[in-house]
């Protein structure tokens, strides 16, 4: 029986597996599918929230860890695994900010570098944008990373360590808890044993919980987003070298020039399936940021389910309604983003260890019937 089960093998699931197991403690994660291939591989990469200034300080707090953080976790997978996540600190521009006020306030607080440009810093920067663009915000600190790589450098690292067993394609069907303690899971393939579970399964985490009576205010809100393949430009440039972020939608460089574009926020339960009205949406407003990418193929389009709680707040910690039963969902369009600071949190938890972030704004509980509005949280 190992020390911890961990339901979930995202990028939080991972971390967390990845600190425990360097923290001397044995580790199982169960993932019914393969690890990383999920709401960790579908997102954009994008190391901030997408308008850092509309969230609550909680999310902040958790963003500013985990942004500081992510240079040497992406250097130290490079060096442990062979595979590059490619993280890259080219910066982001925001196209059509209608609250620079509340922008600049927030830049202060957290002191983060934020200043205002002109067409002339915005068309050096990224001269394929589409022409009419007066203004904007430039934030230089704000980085990026390739989560498919992540994810994959991630697993690597796992199965390389002796103290960590990793079950994929193996589904979690209920929680098992005796007197109020955990005791295990039941799976497809039987029982597994332990007396501590960290439950970090994404928008599937409330419907474990559920089956235990518990509601959990964290439900999937599906994403869209395509990626072009792009030509390399005179001078060894990309057509886009940086992100770029106009009315709620984003632009999204890659290493080897390819384009990403997203996202939609749809209320689809748990269906992932791509539509061509998304395809077309996606498409429109690439184009509208940057016209050079109507001659150039779409390679792919996909769909992933992000897990929403209210505010964008995620649920981390000790259900108090079960001893030994800790849950980490609930980071809606945040959860890359936020990972090594939630997993850290996570950790400091189940080793009953001082915490280096306040846990008390994440704390979970039995929720109330929560009405959602999907459209509350379209620009955030």
């Amino acid at each position: 029986m190992s020390d911890v089960l961990i339901i979930g093998g995202g990028v939080i699931g991972m971390l967390t597996a990845w600190q425990l197991a360097e923290a001397g403690q044995t580790v199982t994660l169960l993932e019914r599918g393969r690890c990383g291939r999920e709401a960790s591989w579908a997102g954009g990469g994008i190391v901030s929230p997408l308008y850092p200034w509309r969230y609550s300080d909680p999310v902040s707090n958790l963003a500013r860890f985990a942004e500081d953080e992510y240079p040497r976790l992406a250097a130290r997978l490079l060096e442990e695994t062979g595979i590059d996540p490619e993280y890259r600190q080219r910066g982001l521009l925001y196209l059509r900010v209608d609250d620079g006020d509340r922008a600049f306030d927030w830049a202060r607080r957290f002191d983060k570098p934020l200043e205002a440009v002109g067409a002339d810093v915005i068309y050096a920067k990224e001269p394929w944008l589409a022409e009419g663009i007066e203004a904007g915000l430039w934030m230089p600190t704000l980085g990026s990373v390739r989560n498919p790589r992540l994810c994959q450098a991630l697993r690597a690292r796992l199965m390389a360590l002796p103290g960590v067993t990793l079950e994929e394609g193996l589904a979690v069907e209920g929680l098992c808890v005796e007197d109020g303690r955990m005791t295990g899971v039941e799976t497809s393939r039987g029982p597994r044993l332990a007396g501590q579970v960290a439950l970090c399964a994404g928008a599937w985490s409330g419907v474990l919980l559920g089956r235990l009576g518990l509601a959990l205010a964290v439900r999937p809100v599906k994403g869209q987003m395509m990626l072009f393949r792009t030509p390399r430009m005179a001078k060894g440039r990309q057509l886009l070298e940086r992100v770029v972020l106009a009315d709620g939608r984003y632009l999204i460089p890659r290493g080897d020039g390819r384009v990403l574009i997203g996202s939609t926020l749809e209320d689809a339960d748990f269906d992932k399936t791509p539509t061509a009205d998304a395809r077309a949406s996606l498409r429109q407003s690439a184009l509208a940021m940057m016209p050079a990418l109507a001659d150039c193929p779409i390679e792919h389009h996909w769909a992933g389910l992000r897990p929403a709680a209210p505010d964008g707040i995620p649920f981390i910690g000790e259900v108090p309604e079960i001893r030994g039963l800790f849950v980490n969902a609930g980071h809606y369009r945040n959860g890359l983003v936020l990972a090594p600071a939630s997993s850290r949190l996570m950790v400091d938890m189940l080793l009953r260890r001082p915490p280096l972030i306040d846990p008390a704004p994440y704390a979970p509980g039995v929720m109330p019937k929560v009405t959602w509005n999907i459209g509350n949280q379209l620009n955030a």
